[in-house]
């Protein structure tokens, strides 16, 4: 008697035989594959991480290297969790955890991410909704999740990577659309799930992340359906949960090596900030908000609002004696180790580095704990809560002392309005009626595709086709591409042939 197909390894478009090209028997291997012989995720590797790396050399983290490491991090933490008799049984009452899936979730989790990164993500959401007319905006997770299932090619005959349900389910990280599902929205929980609440100054927009637009949903809807009942409807898969913790994990951890690396994290600048919150913690949590506002410039104010922030929002894990824990603990490795001498490049200060990324990575890893009823703001793969806040104090690190800086705010200015200027130019290009048949060939098919899944057809239908696909366009690009492309449509560039872009 033949055994009833597994519904985790169901692809999108229907049964779960191998295909030409798949190499693994394994359907979820296979998918790992699929991922990898993809453009789309060789292109990551010239698309921002935090700075642009088109002027860094190999310095600094690019989403392709970023995306190797969640990888990594994401297999270690599944297989050390599916070893654990522990979490046996619960995490097959939850829809189960498989390292591969786990794995090549974390590789597509970013193939959706514009150029410039999340500056990039913030320009064409704004473009997408005011400037496009498109109410779902631009998400990078939910273009991730269109290009795996819309609109990269694979075959004559299919569009995406039709890949198995518990990988695209373990991809959304936000499994909900922006405004209408499910129903009710997780937006309208108390409180709302990380990235489920709208912006404050713009309510009606829906959530700030999401991991499908609507063009997607029948695609989400199918992708969980072997979860129902076994998760919340917007409750992330235990596969989902574990890619998305190894991501936090690699990007507290890398972005620090990063500007560590470059020059850009001081040990002066850090140690002042940390360790007056030490010194004075009780007059810190004596002011008030008002107070603590007003001394911006007062070294440790930043640190305690990040204090009280947390504890507004994640009451749940927040706990001040492991937040005053977690600052001794990253001022020890970081400010007395890893930042005690400057980066020079030498073999010693390269074995530093990996020494720090290894102790801190194994550190987290091993702190990954399975709940059974997880807090609202959190899945059912968390760490510890020493661990939790340590994560919160290196990101506070990066925050406060690369993010926060004005060159780079000037530099990613000028990366926005670039983007802006070129989805005008090519708005203006595509409603040319001269230039119909000379339109780029990938932006027609674009077109084409956006059409096909809008109806009925109508003057507004077709803006926003039109919309959509050069959004698709754009968020296609490498960094260099987007910049090779505006110099052209300016005039600027004196190249007629190039593979700086391919039209």
């Amino acid at each position: 008697m033949e055994r009833p197909a597994d519904p985790r390894a169901r692809r999108l478009f229907g049964g779960s035989a191998r295909a030409l090209g798949d190499l693994a028997a394994n359907p979820f291997r296979a998918d790992r594959d699929r991922i990898v012989s993809s453009p789309f995720f060789a292109r990551l590797a010239g698309v921002t991480q935090v700075i642009s790396p088109g002027g860094s050399g190999l310095l600094v983290h690019n989403r392709l290297t970023h995306s190797l490491k969640v990888a990594q991090v994401a297999r270690a933490i599944a297989e050390r969790l599916t070893a654990d008799p522990r979490y046996r049984d619960l995490l097959d009452a939850l829809g189960g955890c498989d390292p591969d899936v786990v794995e090549a979730a974390a590789l597509a989790h970013d193939l959706g991410h514009p150029p410039f990164g999340h500056l990039g993500e913030q320009v064409l959401d704004r473009l997408a909704r005011q400037r496009l007319g498109l109410p779902d905006g631009f998400e990078g997770n939910a273009q991730s999740y269109r290009i795996v299932t819309s609109t990269e090619i694979r075959g004559a005959a299919t569009t995406g990577l039709d890949l198995t349900a518990a990988v695209r389910a373990a991809m959304l990280k936000y499994p909900w659309t922006r405004l209408d599902h499910p129903d009710p929205h997780p937006r309208h929980l108390v409180p709302p799930p990380r990235g489920a609440a709208a912006p404050a100054d713009d309510p009606a927009s829906g959530s700030v992340k999401f991991g499908a637009y609507r063009t997607e949903l029948a695609d989400l809807r199918q992708a969980r359906e072997p979860f129902v009942g076994r998760i919340a409807d917007w409750q992330q898969t235990v596969e989902a949960s574990v890619m998305d913790t190894a991501d936090d994990i690699a990007y507290a951890i890398h972005d620090v090596e990063d500007f560590y690396r470059v020059g850009v994290l001081q040990q002066g600048a850090v140690s002042a900030e940390l360790m007056a919150w030490q010194r004075e913690v009780g007059q810190f949590r004596a002011m008030t908000d008002a107070a603590l506002g007003g001394t911006a410039r007062r070294p440790g104010t930043a640190i305690e609002r990040l204090r009280r922030q947390l504890r507004r929002k994640d009451g749940w894990i927040s706990d001040d004696e492991a937040f005053a824990a977690a600052v001794e603990h990253v001022r020890a490795e970081l400010v007395d180790g890893l930042l005690a001498a400057p980066f020079d490049g030498s073999v010693e200060a390269e074995q530093c580095v990996a020494r720090f990324s290894a102790r801190w990575t194994a550190r987290l890893v091993d702190a990954i704990t399975v709940v059974a009823e997880p807090s609202v703001r959190s899945g059912h793969v968390l760490l510890a809560g020493a661990q939790w806040h340590e994560v919160q104090v290196l990101k506070f690190v990066h925050h406060r002392f690369v993010l926060a800086r004005p060159d780079l705010a000037l530099h990613q200015r000028g990366q926005g309005r670039l983007l802006a200027t070129l989805v005008e130019a090519l708005l203006s290009w595509i409603l040319d009626p001269a230039e119909e048949a000379r339109l780029p060939r990938r932006l027609h098919d674009l077109v084409e595709l956006a059409e096909a899944e809008l109806h009925p057809r109508t003057p507004q239908r077709d803006a926003k086709a039109r919309g959509r696909a050069i959004v698709d366009f754009v968020a296609s690009l490498t960094d260099g591409q987007a910049v090779a492309l505006l110099d052209a449509l300016s005039g600027r560039s004196g190249a007629l042939w190039t593979d700086a872009f391919v039209l």
